[in-house]
C-alpha cells in the first residue's frame, strides 16, 4: 500500500481534534495527580497510624493495579452503583489517581530532603502547622521535585491511548476510527506515532530545561 498525501490532508483535521483531547486529558490529569500526590504524601505523614496506614494501603493498591483496569472500573463499574461519569471526566480521574500515587513518592522524597533544622526553626518561631508547611517546608521541597514530576506527566501523556477503551475520542481512537472507515491504516497510525514523537521531544527539551534549572532528574 502506497502512502497517500491527499488522504493525509483529508484526515488531518480529525487527528488534530484527537490531539487536542489528548493534551487536555494530560493537562487535567497532571493537575489532579499533583494535588492527589501531595495529599497522599501529607496524609502518610499523619501521626494517626490508622490514617497513614489506610492511605498507604490505598496508594499501594492503586499503584499495583493496571491503569486500564482502573479506567474500566471507573467508567463501566461505577454506573452500577449509581455513579455515572462522562468519558473525559472518568479518564482524567483515572489518570490523576493512578499517577497521583507515583507523584506522592516524589513529594515524600522531596519533603524528607528538607533539613531537619528547618522544622526546628519553624517550631522555635511558634509557627502553626499550616504556616510551617506553606511558608517553610513546601517552598523548599517542591522546586527540586519539578523535573521528576514532569517526567511522570510525560509518561501520562504516552498512556493516553488507553483512554480509547472508555470511548474518549483522543488521538488513538480518532486514528482507529478513520482507519476502520477508509480501510487505510498506514497513514493514520503513522501520524499517531509522529504526533506522539514530536510532542514527547518537545517535552524532553522542557525536562532538560527543568533539570538545568532545578537539579538533576532522579532516574
Amino acid at each position: 500500500m502506497e502512502w497517500d498525501w491527499n488522504f493525509v490532508w483529508q484526515i488531518m483535521p480529525t487527528l488534530i481534534e484527537g490531539v487536542k483531547i489528548t493534551i487536555l486529558a494530560t493537562l487535567l490529569g497532571s493537575v489532579l495527580a499533583a494535588v492527589v500526590g501531595l495529599a497522599i504524601a501529607l496524609l502518610r505523614r499523619s501521626p494517626n497510624r490508622a490514617v497513614s496506614r489506610s492511605v498507604g494501603f490505598v496508594a499501594e493498591f492503586i499503584r499495583g493495579t493496571p491503569l486500564l483496569v482502573q479506567l474500566y472500573f471507573i467508567f463501566y463499574v461505577l454506573p452500577d452503583i449509581g455513579i455515572l461519569l462522562p468519558p473525559l471526566l472518568a479518564g482524567v480521574i483515572g489518570l490523576g489517581l493512578h499517577y497521583g500515587t507515583y507523584t506522592a513518592e516524589v513529594y515524600r522524597a522531596g519533603i524528607d530532603n528538607v533539613p531537619r533544622g528547618q522544622w526546628e526553626a519553624a517550631k522555635a518561631c511558634n509557627l502553626s502547622a499550616l504556616q510551617t508547611w506553606t511558608r517553610i517546608i513546601l517552598p523548599q521541597a517542591i522546586p527540586p521535585m519539578i523535573p521528576a514530576l514532569a517526567n511522570y506527566f510525560v509518561a501520562m501523556f504516552k498512556e493516553t491511548p488507553l483512554l480509547s477503551a472508555i470511548t474518549i475520542l483522543e488521538l488513538m481512537n480518532q486514528a482507529k476510527s478513520v482507519a476502520n472507515t477508509y480501510y487505510r491504516y498506514i497513514e493514520p497510525i503513522t501520524l499517531v506515532g509522529a504526533f506522539f514523537l514530536v510532542i514527547s521531544l518537545i517535552s524532553v527539551f522542557a525536562l532538560r530545561w527543568l533539570e538545568r534549572r532545578y537539579g538533576r532528574i532522579e532516574r
